[in-house]
């Protein structure tokens, strides 16, 4: 398994505050990981949904996830492109800015 990177400040405090909240969505994730997908296509999914839903800072998240399985630049256009056309021009443009925001932070893709 890959080393996930740090998580932000944020993340870190919310969970100290809320434990069982931290405790519930751990199962969840864990939940998730069940199933045929390896890693890799796990990241790849949890970043169009969070494409697909507009969450900026869950795209922050889940390109640096993904970069950290081995996912490349290729692989993450790939996803951007495949999601244009359910989210239409602006909220792709929207979601192309947020991955190159962190991809240009320093997450090296392969």
């Amino acid at each position: 398994m890959a080393k996930l990177p740090k998580p932000p400040d944020t993340f870190v405090e919310f969970t100290r505050q809320f434990p069982q909240i931290a405790e519930a969505w751990r199962l969840v994730q864990d939940a998730g990981q069940v199933g045929p997908f390896d890693e890799k296509t796990q990241r790849l999914v949890k970043l169009a949904v969070a494409i697909g839903t507009m969450r900026e800072g869950s795209v922050h998240s889940a390109v640096r996830k993904a970069v950290a399985f081995g996912v490349t630049k290729e692989e993450i256009d790939q996803t951007l492109a495949l999601a244009a056309g359910t989210l239409g021009f602006p909220a792709s443009v929207a979601a192309f800015s947020w991955v190159r925001d962190e991809l240009a932070k320093g997450a090296e893709t392969p």
